[in-house]
């Protein structure tokens, strides 16, 4: 994750320099405009990102527990011409400490982003399958049927695991937890809805939002299915 963090800071950098010398050739009428535009069609999208409890990655570095956001153009239309809508997107640590700063965005939110490390999946899966179920079964999402693309990063890493595998295990998981917090009683559940079609097994295709399952990999700048979702909600 961080290598893709890394990713978009570059192109926001370069993206800052392109702005920076488009307004020096822009007369004001035109600028003025051209804010007004960006002040209603930017989106938010949240990027939910999963460490280890402790806040750090494998690799021992200690990782951000504070939600950091901004307004970035798509890599992939950075040298397009004319109208380009810029994304708002606010980037949350998976850190159990910062989950109900989730609700704070959720509720603006045109998308979520849930990112796992396709290396680290299976011993951060049950911390996983937990949080992902706490986002899809939140009214805002249920209700506003916020489409999601659960991202599996570092794909070209040969320990990497394949995200059909990784979309088997969430599946067969979260089937699991479905079943367990049913055997609570209401009083206890602090979500309003369950997922799934009751008595079948469960796959992210019964789910009242879209959910899609999508690679990247933040060390070669692969960051297509993450656009291709962005896209998908946001029309250019």
């Amino acid at each position: 994750m961080e290598n893709l963090e890394t990713e978009l800071k570059i192109h926001a950098q370069k993206l800052i320099v392109k702005a920076q010398e488009l307004i020096e050739k822009t007369s004001p009428n035109q600028l003025y405009a051209a804010i007004a535009v960006i002040i209603f069609t930017v989106l938010l999208f949240i990027i939910v990102r999963l460490f280890k409890r402790d806040g750090s990655s494998h690799q021992g570095t200690v990782t951000s527990v504070e939600p950091n956001e901004g307004i970035f153009v798509l890599h992939s239309e950075a040298i397009k011409k004319g109208k380009i809508k810029p994304i708002h997107v606010v980037n949350v640590p998976g850190h159990s400490r910062l989950r109900t700063k989730l609700d704070d965005y959720v509720p603006k939110a045109a998308g979520i982003v849930f990112v796992v490390d396709a290396v680290e999946f299976l011993p951060n899966c049950h911390a996983a399958i937990e949080y992902l179920y706490e986002v899809l079964t939140s009214a805002n999402v249920v209700n506003r049927k916020i489409p999601g693309l659960i991202l599996c990063n570092k794909v070209e890493k040969v320990t990497a695991h394949t995200k059909e595998f990784i979309r088997k295990q969430l599946e067969k998981e979260i089937d699991k937890l479905r079943a367990s917090r049913t055997a609570v009683s209401e009083a206890d559940v602090t979500n309003e809805f369950t997922l799934g079609t009751p008595g079948e097994p469960f796959n992210f295709s019964q789910c009242l939002n879209q959910v899609t399952i999508g690679e990247a990999s933040g060390s070669t700048a692969d960051v297509l299915h993450l656009e291709d979702f962005i896209r998908g909600v946001l029309k250019p």
